[in-house]
């Protein structure tokens, strides 16, 4: 058992702590996506990228989820969890000058904002491996999955306020704007970290890091429903980065779409994770916890459909429709996913866990903006979001034929 501080609750067992935190990952969040916005906005209208170097661009993006996730989650599990958040974090708000300084002296590059974006996204990987088990510290059991949605709500707001901000920024006032407004928040999210008390933990064995790999490895290897989620997970992610890739330049020229009108359409996947978020709660007492699981990966079949629609009727409503089904079901996954992987990994082994699902399933992301980089370089955006929907279909089939789908309820904890 650790040892934790018995901190004053608020509302339904949500710590002052947690709130804090949930604070903190609304401010990272909103400043990663305006920063994933704006770079390959820069890229295309004001470099002349297309579609092959956007997908290259994305793929910088997101390698530090393949590259780092493992390290990050093995030292959370032996350190401070908010350390390593807080030093991600000013990390993140340096890239982000970098590039604000490049833009103000005119020397901006596909290879800087590539760079930048890679440091900018450990940040973002060092949040996804540390904030659950911070969260099981924060709060208790019987409130991880109300502390799971509230940190997904945030995260839904900055997914839908981020990409419209970022490309309004863009538009009208110029790119510099959406890196000065990014590197703020990055700050502020910073600061709030520096504010929580993390509760005191045993001190975890003096152990050799490839030990306390094999063992997380095994640990998801060998459950049934750990192993469904990562295989979803992985496919989900390939196709929905396949589709990333490619869209603004897509968007730009197919859709006939302006900065502003490209984060619009972006803007409508936060739109979906709010809804989402917001609906959660009551969704999870009316139908049976594995119904809960699927809905994500249904919608995001049907959303690799609707985006392949546009290819016959190019209209911004339908990509919109799309982002917004990417973004309404997901979170659904997402939240309860999340709260199944807490009730059934041991606490000690939670950071390390979390990186192992994380490394699978975020590292799909280069994987699918590299078949957009090589895909759309050749043929151009079209055979992207074909190739996606096949991806769709694998993740669709794989949770429906999993355990997890008959799951009636959250099991007991490590069962």
């Amino acid at each position: 058992m650790n040892v934790r501080a018995a901190p004053s609750r608020s509302v339904a067992g949500l710590t002052p702590a947690f709130h804090r935190l949930a604070w903190s990952n609304l401010a990272a969040q909103s400043a990663e996506q305006i920063g994933l916005a704006a770079a390959p906005m820069v890229a295309v209208f004001t470099l002349g990228a297309g579609a092959g170097q956007t997908g290259w661009l994305q793929t910088a993006q997101t390698l530090p989820f393949l590259l780092l996730s493992v390290p990050l989650g093995v030292w959370a599990d032996k350190s401070s969890r908010r350390k390593l958040m807080y030093r991600a974090e000013a990390v993140r708000a340096l890239a982000l000058l970098v590039v604000l300084a490049a833009l103000a002296t005119a020397t901006v590059s596909l290879p800087l904002l590539a760079i930048c974006g890679f440091i900018g996204a450990c940040g973002t990987v060092a949040y996804n491996v540390a904030a659950p088990s911070l969260i099981t510290g924060l709060v208790p059991r019987d409130a991880w999955a109300a502390a799971n949605g509230r940190t997904e709500l945030a995260r839904s707001v900055a997914y839908a306020a981020g990409p419209a901000l970022g490309g309004l920024l863009v538009g009208e006032i110029g790119a510099a704007a959406a890196f000065i407004v990014a590197a703020i928040l990055s700050a502020i999210a910073a600061l709030l970290l520096g504010r929580i008390a993390e509760p005191p933990r045993k001190p975890a064995p003096r152990r050799q890091f490839f030990a306390d790999l094999r063992d997380g490895a095994s640990f998801v290897a060998l459950n049934p429903l750990l192993r469904a989620i990562v295989l979803t997970a992985v496919f989900f992610n390939v196709g929905f980065f396949t589709i990333q890739a490619v869209y603004v330049p897509y968007a730009s020229r197919a859709l006939g779409l302006s900065p502003a009108g490209v984060g619009a359409t972006l803007a409508a996947y936060g739109a979906g994770m709010v809804a989402g978020a917001l609906v959660a709660p009551r969704l999870a007492t009316a139908i049976r916890f594995g119904q809960m699981i699927i809905i994500g990966p249904l919608c995001g079949l049907a959303a690799s459909l609707t985006i392949c629609a546009t290819l016959v009727v190019p209209s911004p409503w339908l990509a919109a429709a799309a982002y917004f089904q990417l973004g309404a079901g997901p979170i659904l996954w997402t939240i309860s996913s999340t709260t199944l992987r807490q009730a059934i990994t041991p606490e000690s082994m939670l950071g390390r866990v979390s990186a192992l699902i994380s490394t699978a399933t975020y590292g799909a992301r280069p994987l699918g903006a590299l078949i957009g980089a090589v895909l759309g370089g050749f043929a151009g955006p079209a055979p992207c979001l074909i190739a996606a929907v096949f991806a769709f279909v694998i993740q669709a089939c794989v949770i429906l034929r999993s355990p997890a789908a008959r799951l009636a309820t959250i099991p007991d904890a490590h069962n």
